[in-house]
């Protein structure tokens, strides 16, 4: 019988379907009393190209490691599902006029038969879809409970509203130690009694940790929404390179800042790759510092500035401000008002990042106004510059031309004045340098101190005339958590006078509903504008007709939708408890699987998706919701497989393509050429090519030897380089089990690797070889011995396991995958064909090839399953050497060698060696003059 890998593929995937092979137990299910694991990819997208086979190098690895935990005796979770609302869909749905549902249904189907084609061992009772109703409406509640919640920074998490209103009712705010905007007034507790409901709702939204508010946000006309900073590449969107402007609108925003310093401390306690805490430290950007205020000369304004250097007060020559900053229209003098607004308008066309990134470029423009300097009461001037953002700090900075490059290039290129700060002062620059850079001119209270003790010096001296104070400053920014899209999430609120309001959790979820189009209203309102029932009628407790507003029942509702990262903030925990339709996870479900303990995904989420999840399980758990306040011991991060593009080479100026080893001598341009008509000696299907290209219809080819060859270049692998290979085509011509282990054998898992179909055939060949151990004859008769396995096979048979299990446990995939190779040759010229051999090689195997297992374990004998076999133990016995072949030498000169075992003793080996047949053919009836032996090494006889 051969090797039909499409049979037996067909065959297991459609028994665990059946069988529900690995479905998880919850609590209080037979299966449950085991110790649980908790494997987890980042779900994906489900676009309409589906996968390609750089994508399922993690899911292939997550699924070796669950898979080898339940052989080690785990209830496993191995959950899968779809982060499925996002922009892709909707901008179908605009060019096509197709429902968003659709599209995404299509796509998920797509995926749903690439990823069983695999063979995964997901748990799919537990798929979960952001875009379902099911789903959104426990991401519709936490919402609520972050909308009615604020953070306590004496308790250090976060507390329901309620009791905030207990402190102001009793106290006022002025003994709040609170996390809210930083324009909060003080108030007393007669204050906040006698304000009307409409300034209370006002003055909490001030405190809630999700709350409205007008926000600079990078606006992407074309698109109509607004688009966070890793949707945005080179200053236009990633999704269709289309221009984005800074505009301030009225936005929700997530108090993440709160958690700020928790999020750094976590980051200690977690299991993750130290680039990706890196990235999430420098995000956050803890730094220690002051807050100085300077007064607005001939104005009641002050300018709040953060500074990690204080000392160098007395080196401010200017201050700069953000082209955003809420004083820059209030402050800038008539004469400088029109520079000013060119200024702002052209600054709004660039992204934050790309402020963030240029060093080089040096822009700015003086308001005219002047600011007094706190101790030297000296004036100012004031600029706007756009490397100053308003989000980061205050949005405004004190410039030290002496002590940063950057204020100084600024001074320098608008000749702006730098006072000589070594004036009147008995300490030369030298000595100024040694100091660390402490600023001492004209500054008698720091004269011989460090920059240490200068800092704390000024820090008291701000506080003692009430010009500044110590602060802790983050780089965090509270995120901004309105979409102007369709394809989201709806926010659960409506508004009353202009004040939101939120729809109680027993009304949950409130559906997306039907629009004719999927477009921003004629009058710029975001798509939802155009629906024509969305209003809450709070007497019915549901969505009505926008023509029965009347602002006394009935209410409009939210426009706006939430992020993509709502949904993948929290859906780790309902993958715990799927199906409950009365919570978002049970408690008991939530205690028993508590934590993700292995994550896979890529390192381009640190700053956006993980940094969010961490928040909402810090939020949840602060709400005693969930057990743990962070969501996963450890992350890999996978690397990215690579594709290996094809090029043609055109020449210049005409419609001539010439073959690779011959455009030495000719000016060409390299064009993409699909990697599906480039054959493994990398000669071009030349009639393909001018059917797949019609402007090559008629192109002339210049060919060597009569063929085509192509370049290669390895590049990452997309369709618009036409070098994606499709998995799907693997697994049909190869099968599923040659896939994975591929995949895995391409190189470690963390690194980028470069996919080469031509290399898949060794691993194909080698499942056929091991399909060979089990088979005999020319018929392949499966044929396996009870009798015992030999020394031989049996060292083969641990030294493989020891191997295999320490590279699972290492993650180190791909050298398994070599040991797996090296033990089947091994085995095929021992002959073996030992159950006591074959049967557990099938169990270490099956992690990684789990059909060619499942197979060989039903023939076996077995019933059932292969997945739950207990691991073999290595048993270290079968690796202990217990004889060595000698070489036996005379007068130095090897010739012959002499297994004997190790524990012969000295007389016992001589006895042995002067009895061979060869020894007597060395010495020919002549007696040694000496015989050297060294145990476990040498014999030597002397003649």
């Amino acid at each position: 019988m051969k090797y039909d890998h499409n049979a037996i593929e067909a065959k297991w995937q459609q028994y665990w379907k059946e069988n529900k092979t690995f479905e998880a137990k919850n609590p209080g299910s037979e299966g449950a009393d085991k110790p649980k694991y908790y494997v987890l990819d980042m779900f994906p997208y489900p676009s309409g190209a589906g996968l390609h086979v750089g994508h399922p190098l993690g899911y292939i690895a997550s699924d070796i490691y669950a898979r080898y935990k339940r052989h080690q005796g785990f209830n496993v979770l191995h959950p899968m599902g779809y982060d499925s609302f996002g922009l892709p869909a909707e901008q179908y749905a605009i060019q096509t006029g197709q429902h968003p549902a659709l599209t995404t249904e299509t796509n998920i189907k797509r995926y749903r038969e690439q990823l069983d084609k695999i063979g995964f061992s997901f748990d799919w009772s537990r798929e979960v879809r952001t875009s379902a109703p099911d789903y959104y409406r426990w991401t519709q509640w936490i919402f609520t409970r972050l909308f009615n919640s604020w953070y306590n920074k004496g308790s250090d998490k976060a507390e329901d509203i309620s009791t905030l209103v207990q402190k102001f009712e009793t106290g006022g705010n002025s003994g709040v130690n609170a996390v809210c905007d930083s324009d909060t007034e003080t108030f007393t507790a007669g204050q906040w009694q006698a304000f009307s409901e409409e300034e209370k709702q006002k003055t909490l939204l001030k405190y809630r940790l999700t709350y409205l508010a007008e926000t600079e946000v990078n606006w992407c006309p074309a698109l109509g929404t607004v688009l966070a900073n890793d949707e945005i590449v080179n200053g236009v969107s990633e999704r269709g390179g289309h221009p984005v402007v800074r505009k301030k609108m009225t936005q929700w925003s997530m108090r993440i800042t709160a958690y700020a310093q928790r999020l750094l401390e976590g980051l200690d306690r977690i299991d993750w790759p130290q680039p990706l805490k890196d990235a999430q430290t420098n995000w956050i950007g803890r730094s220690e510092g002051a807050e100085v205020r300077f007064r607005v000369k001939d104005s009641d304004a002050e300018i709040p500035v953060f500074t990690t250097r204080p000392d160098t007060i007395f080196g401010v020559s200017f201050m700069t401000l953000a082209p955003e900053h809420e004083l820059v229209s209030e402050i800038t003098t008539p004469e400088q008002k029109e520079a000013v607004k060119t200024y702002i308008e052209a600054t709004a066309k660039r992204s934050e990042r790309e402020r963030m990134a240029d060093v080089k470029t040096i822009s700015g423009v003086f308001t005219g106004a002047y600011a007094e300097h706190p101790f030297t009461k000296a004036p100012v001037p004031i600029w706007i510059g756009d490397y100053v953002l308003a989000g980061y700090g205050t949005g405004a900075v004190m410039a030290v031309p002496c002590g940063d490059q950057r204020d100084y290039d600024f001074a320098k290129h608008f000749d702006i004045p730098v006072p000589n700060i070594f004036e009147n002062t008995d300490i030369s620059e030298a000595a100024y340098s040694e100091k660390n850079g402490t600023v001492i001119a004209n500054s008698e209270f720091l004269n011989g101190l460090s920059h240490e003790e200068a800092t704390q010096k000024v820090i008291e001296k701000l506080e003692a005339i009430g010009a500044g104070q110590g602060r802790i400053n983050y780089r965090l920014r509270d995120a901004v958590f309105s979409r102007q899209r369709y394809w989201g999430e709806p926010f659960p609120v409506y508004y009353v006078n202009g004040l939101p309001q939120m729809i109680a959790p027993e009304h949950l979820p409130v559906k997306l509903p039907e629009v004719e189009k999927y477009l921003p209203t004629e009058s710029g309102e975001p798509p939802l504008g155009n629906a024509k029932t969305w209003a809450w009628d709070t007497e019915k407790n549901e969505v009505v007709s926008n023509d029965l507003i009347d602002h006394k029942t009935v209410f409009p509702l939210e426009l706006n939708t939430m992020p993509g990262w709502a949904g993948s903030s929290w859906y780790f925990n309902r993958y715990m408890d799927a199906r409950n339709e009365k919570e978002f996870a049970s408690q008991e479900a939530l205690g028993y699987w508590k934590d993700v303990d292995l994550y896979i995904g890529g390192s381009e989420h640190a700053t956006g998706h993980l940094l969010y999840a961490r928040f909402w399980q810090k939020f949840l758990f602060d709400q005693g919701l969930l057990p743990v306040d962070e969501f996963a011991k450890k992350l890999i991060n996978q690397g990215m497989i690579l594709g290996t593009s094809a090029f043609v080479y055109r020449e210049k100026g005409s419609n001539t393509l010439i073959s690779k080893n011959r455009i030495d001598y000719h000016e060409t341009e390299p064009i993409h050429a699909d990697v599906s008509l480039v054959n493994a000696a990398d000669e071009l299907d030349i009639e393909a090519f001018k059917n797949w290209r019609p402007e090559f219809k008629s192109a002339e080819f210049i060919l060597e030897d009569g063929k085509y060859i192509v370049g290669h270049e390895v590049e990452k692998m997309s369709k618009s380089k036409y070098n994606v290979v499709n998995p799907d085509d693997i697994c049909e011509q190869y099968g599923a089990d040659t896939l994975r282990m591929y995949e895995m054998f391409l190189g470690p898992l963390d690194q980028a690797k470069p996919w080469n179909t031509a290399g898949i055939t060794g691993v194909h060949g080698f499942l056929k070889k091991l399909w060979k151990l089990y088979h005999s004859g020319k018929g392949g008769t499966f044929r396996i011995s009870d009798e015992p396995a030999s020394k031989e096979s049996l060292k083969t048979l641990h030294k493989t396991i020891k191997k295999v299990m320490e590279d699972i446990e290492n993650f180190s995939f791909n050298t398994s995958v070599s040991s797996f190779m090296i033990a089947v040759n091994e085995l095929t010229a021992q002959k073996c064909n030992s159950r006591e051999v074959l049967e557990p090689l099938a169990i270490i195997i099956s992690p990684y090839a789990p059909h060619i297992a499942e197979e060989l374990w039903q023939k076996l004998g077995h019933e059932g399953s292969v997945a739950f076999a207990p691991f073999p133990e290595f048993e270290e016995k079968h690796l202990v050497e217990s004889s060595k072949e000698y070489p036996v030498s005379f007068n130095g000169k090897m010739r012959f060698k002499m297994e004997l075992p190790l524990d012969m003793s000295r007389e016992d080996m001589e006895k042995a060696v002067m009895g061979h047949e060869k020894t007597q053919e060395q010495l020919q009836g002549r007696s040694p003059k000496k015989i050297i032996i060294v145990p476990g090494k040498i014999i030597n006889i002397v003649g």
